[in-house]
């Protein structure tokens, strides 16, 4: 019996390829780093200023598509360009914005429950705790840590736990 190793080595070869390939595909994925900040995209900030203008390009010679009028608003970073930031909000408006009007600030926006009911702040990290506030649908708060599907709010007013899955601007399972 005859062996091809001429053939073998280019069913390596190919078969070592098309590995490389998916591994080098799937990379930007797991650790997409901004080419600006070198920080992970997306990533979660908040708005510094209560007045923060909304661009349709990455400079100050596009034209304001909005401005927000909520300091602390959480929003998304999905690009870098030079001193501009491509950003998201939890109703999906997309625009670009000055780096130095965000801030790494952990804040969250309450989502709304089907019906309209307000999302319960717990005293501990269970359903089955006490209730110690209500929020509205849109109320922004600020968190200090998130665990086991649970963020800690740090409001001294609304101090307690929330269902992560009730909150934007927490990953699913992202614990921090």
């Amino acid at each position: 019996m005859r062996h091809n190793s001429g053939i073998a080595n280019r069913v390596a070869q190919r078969l070592t390829a098309m590995i490389l390939a998916g591994i080098l595909t799937a990379a930007p994925v797991l650790a997409q780093l901004g080419p600006e900040t070198g920080l992970p995209l997306p990533r979660f900030v908040s708005l510094r200023s209560s007045e923060v203008n909304v661009r349709v390009g990455p400079g100050s010679d596009y034209p304001i598509d909005w401005t927000y009028v909520r300091f602390g608003l959480p929003v998304e970073i999905t690009q870098e360009f030079d001193n501009w930031r491509r950003i998201r909000d939890w109703q999906g408006n997309e625009g670009w914005v000055l780096w130095n009007l965000l801030s790494g600030d952990r804040s969250v926006v309450v989502l709304e429950i089907e019906g309209g009911a307000p999302v319960d702040v717990h005293s501990e990290r269970a359903a089955d705790s006490s209730v110690v506030a209500r929020l509205e649908a849109g109320v922004i708060a600020t968190v200090d840590r998130c665990e086991d599907g649970w963020c800690r709010l740090t409001d001294p007013r609304l101090p307690g736990w929330v269902d992560q899955e009730r909150l934007w601007r927490v990953y699913p399972d992202e614990e921090f």
